[in-house]
């Protein structure tokens, strides 16, 4: 028998009703299938990933702008109601009980597009360039932290440690910190009865996701946590998972389960055993810090593109095939932003432009070397073609605009319709 990287041997069930329940998703047993890795060669994913994706990737976005605001000196109560907008938004009761339905993830396009509309929920904007690099940012550290998870359990108290951070901007709104609260029982509540095989499975989901994007980031170069071909470097130190032992030993057994021999081995790391598992409860001590705020301390926040590591050529393979899931990603735009609320302002506030670059001159030229594969021209859809689905995406539209908009030089986004037609 095999043993596991840190003393543990894998288990699965030995019954077939407990090998269902074990890849819990798909509710179907595949003979032959003895991993979460291997389903997803089947194309089966977790139909509970998209909450944990989805509020992770809005924590990040929150880290980034609060740390840009900061760096910018945007007024206090400019920088706070901006904050405040982007959380309100996201914790929207409709919009997270719609999220939180078990349904499949969409392409990455498809989930753009709803930070796109997030990013400027309030007085803020964003031109492209910038855009670009906040979701660059957004993704890339969260790809690192679900690499670096020592169990894939464990990818819900980074989930804990966003919402926890969070709760942090928004400590003098009770409204709000109620919104998040709920959410937070709610992770709870469906969560705590999920498998560490269906774990597994959200894990490899996520990874699956990530798995073609290598933006090198500067913070990480720096630490030497990424290489410059914008791969991530895993540690060989540290704490193993709770519940595991350090490496270093083999034991073998005979078939009545007796141990009959050791065998210590030189695993060239520098482990050490967990002190103590992280808090699944609405408060406590994660333990874990991956998900905490990277941008706490005052860094720059940059990010250059790695033009080795983004597969161009096969992004703009898709933009000529047609896609079969147009439709439903569409559809799922539409259902999933039906429940996003805007805010209303109550009269007219001067609005800003945010840069996540260094200086004008530097976003600029960002600007000008956009490569056209990240335009958004994935999928063609032609929304105009479709009266009726025209007409209830201009409805939710409708419903997500701000009213009494200021004024302003540069450009205020594009409409969810135009954007549709882009993708």
């Amino acid at each position: 028998m095999l043993i596991g990287c840190f003393g543990r041997a894998p288990r699965y069930p030995s019954n077939q009703a407990a090998k269902t329940r074990w890849f819990g998703p798909s509710g179907l047993w595949l003979p032959g299938i003895r991993s979460p890795s291997a389903l997803l060669a089947f194309g089966i994913m977790s139909m509970r990933t998209l909450p944990l994706l989805f509020l992770n990737l809005g924590g990040e976005m929150l880290y980034i702008l609060d740390q840009r605001l900061r760096a910018q000196n945007i007024p206090g109560d400019k920088a706070r109601r901006v904050l405040h907008d982007i959380i309100l938004t996201m914790f929207n009761k409709t919009f997270i009980e719609e999220l939180f339905k078990p349904q499949e993830l969409y392409s990455k396009k498809a989930l753009r597009t709803i930070y796109d509309r997030l990013a400027h929920a309030s007085i803020m904007r964003l031109n492209e360039a910038s855009m670009d690099k906040l979701y660059d940012l957004m993704t890339m550290a969260l790809k690192y932290q679900v690499l670096l998870c020592p169990r894939p359990k464990d990818v819900l108290l980074v989930t804990f440690n966003h919402l926890d951070a969070i709760k942090g901007f928004i400590r003098d709104n009770p409204n709000l910190l109620h919104l998040v609260d709920e959410t937070f029982r709610k992770l709870i509540e469906i969560y705590s009865s999920v498998s560490a095989g269906e774990f597994q499975l959200i894990r490899q989901t996520l990874l699956t996701f990530f798995q073609d994007l290598h933006t090198r980031v500067s913070i990480f170069l720096k630490d030497k946590v990424q290489n410059s071909n914008g791969r991530f470097v895993l540690p060989v130190s540290g704490p193993v998972p709770w519940g595991t032992e350090v490496p270093g030993l083999i034991r073998m057994f005979n078939k009545k389960g007796e141990e009959m021999k050791r065998v210590e081995f030189q695993h060239g790391g520098n482990y050490v055993t967990a002190s103590k598992e992280g808090s699944f409860e609405l408060h406590g001590d994660r333990v874990l810090k991956l998900g905490t705020n990277m941008y706490s301390v005052n860094q720059p926040v940059e990010t250059h593109t790695s033009g080795a590591s983004k597969n161009f050529a096969s992004e703009k393979q898709q933009s000529i095939a047609p896609n079969p899931l147009a439709k439903e990603e569409l559809n799922f735009l539409a259902k999933l932003m039906g429940g996003m609320e805007i805010k209303k302002s109550s009269g007219p506030e001067p609005g800003f432009r945010l840069n996540l670059f260094t200086t004008d001159e530097e976003e600029e030229q960002a600007a000008l070397t956009r490569p056209e594969e990240l335009a958004h021209e994935v999928v063609n859809i032609q929304a105009i073609q479709d009266q009726q689905r025209n007409q209830e995406l201009a409805r939710i539209m409708g419903e997500f605009e701000v009213m009494d908009q200021p004024k302003w030089s540069a450009s205020k986004g594009d409409d969810l319709l135009a954007m549709m037609d882009e993708l």
